[in-house]
């Protein structure tokens, strides 16, 4: 039903919608689109801005490494090449961000794959936003970036909120505080999200047995994960994956 009332609202339209000119006007928002190669094919003006241009076809056609100074470009073009290749979207990135004045400010970064109409990755979609006004006395997310980094990239582990804390050179407190200014939920909210969002990947894309997720996503064992999973979802992992797998037919 769904997408048939959006193949309907999408077929009337004059030209694609890329949602372009709604993000021209979020200051705070750098929105783009990218195609297979990671070259920009739709941006907003903040972007341009960001960038040091004035229009928007300096940026169409290029990638990240040739509009970025040369370190953050390359990790930008990276991260698009590994999405590209792996379809993994890239999911509340803690990034530093370096504008045309030299200021320096942080923003958060998602990214997720578009696919083709045989299921192919044809390029991505991504926001990044601003998490304060670009300032040289802004406040240094560097430590609780790599302690982030740490929890998407270790999911699978038994993870503590205090260690995490101590990793980040804070209190369990401060670490608490500076979670919930950034994504609005608690470090135990952040780390539940992180599993869950792997869990869907992997019962989406894969074949793998659902005991075989629950432990590889950080659960003691398939009971806890198929709870968590009902609690947050609404429905147990086997539904779900019948479910989406039935939509994509």
């Amino acid at each position: 039903m769904n997408n048939d009332l959006q193949a309907e609202m999408f077929a009337q339209l004059m030209e694609p919608f890329t949602g372009e000119t709604l993000f021209d006007y979020t200051t705070d928002i750098v929105y783009f689109i990218k195609n297979a190669r990671g070259q920009y094919v739709v941006v907003n003006q903040s972007l341009v801005e960001r960038c040091g241009c004035r229009e928007k076809r300096e940026l169409i056609g290029r990638t990240p490494d040739q509009v970025y100074p040369r370190t953050l470009g390359q990790s930008y073009r990276l991260q698009d090449e590994q999405l590209l290749r792996t379809g993994e979207p890239v999911l509340n990135q803690l990034e530093l961000q370096i504008y045309p004045s030299g200021d320096t400010g942080w923003c958060l970064t998602n990214k997720v794959p578009l696919h083709g109409k045989r299921h192919e990755v044809v390029g991505l979609v991504g926001i990044s936003k601003d998490l304060h006004a670009p300032s040289d006395k802004s406040e240094n997310y560097t430590p609780i970036a790599k302690t982030i980094h740490y929890i998407q990239t270790h999911f699978d582990e038994p993870l503590k909120v205090s260690d995490l804390a101590e990793m980040a050179g804070l209190s369990p407190y401060q670490f608490e505080q500076r979670m919930q200014k950034i994504f609005e939920i608690t470090a135990g909210q952040f780390i539940q999200k992180v599993r869950m969002d792997a869990a869907v990947r992997r019962l989406v894309r894969t074949e793998d047995a659902i005991v075989e997720i629950a432990l590889d996503c950080g659960y003691s064992d398939q009971s806890t994960f198929s709870r968590q999973f009902k609690q947050t979802v609404g429905v147990s992992p086997a539904y779900y994956r019948r479910l989406v797998r039935r939509q994509a037919e």
